[in-house]
């Protein structure tokens, strides 16, 4: 073997150490950014602490209820804003804890309500489903364009947001809310938001 041939080996073994190195150094990073105690499957909204976007949604066609509005979110007391579809399987099986929701008494007389809008939804399917599983909503209005629930920084359906009394955006969960959710999180969250 020459001389010539052994200068590229610590270029080698550099070029091989590297890449571990990196991963080695990004493994640490998010290491550590998990170590900091939060929860990976929270997203953020950027609407927390703030108005909630203007908006005017006329009701759903075929279902006996008003539509919404932002000045609908003002007028004290809390306000559920539930992001749902027909279409939604996950907005199926939130559906009954939903209804629990909107029946507790104990909420009905602080102020808290539940209203509902209804995502890129076929109207008479968007009736049948409130038919079928039973209609917790005070009001509906349909977002057929989803321009609405683009003002909000929808990320999916069903989302749900607590307003407070002001139109002031409390909190948002992701997802479908479970009973374990509702009782741990979404009912903690309306007690917070109450004035």
């Amino acid at each position: 073997m020459s001389a010539a041939n052994d200068a590229p080996a610590p270029k080698r073994r550099l070029a091989v150490a590297l890449p571990l190195l990196i991963f080695v150094g990004m493994a640490a990073f998010l290491g550590w950014r998990l170590s900091l105690g939060r929860d990976p499957s929270i997203v953020p909204s950027a609407l927390i602490g703030h108005p909630a976007p203007a908006f005017n949604l006329p009701a759903v066609p075929g279902v006996d209820r008003p539509g919404l509005s932002d000045a609908d979110l003002r007028k004290g007391g809390v306000t559920v804003v539930n992001i749902f579809a027909s279409w939604c399987a996950p907005c199926r099986m939130e559906h009954p804890v939903l209804r629990k929701l909107a029946e507790n008494e104990a909420l009905k007389a602080m102020g808290v309500r539940l209203v509902g809008v209804n995502y890129k939804d076929d109207p008479a399917n968007a009736a049948k489903f409130l038919a079928d599983g039973g209609d917790p909503y005070a009001a509906i209005g349909m977002d057929s364009s989803g321009r609405v629930g683009i003002d909000w920084g929808l990320t999916g359906v069903p989302e749900t947001f607590i307003v407070r009394g002001d139109g002031t955006i409390a909190y948002k969960f992701i997802g479908p809310i479970t009973e374990e959710a509702l009782d741990k999180t979404v009912l903690r969250e309306i007690e917070k938001a109450l004035p």
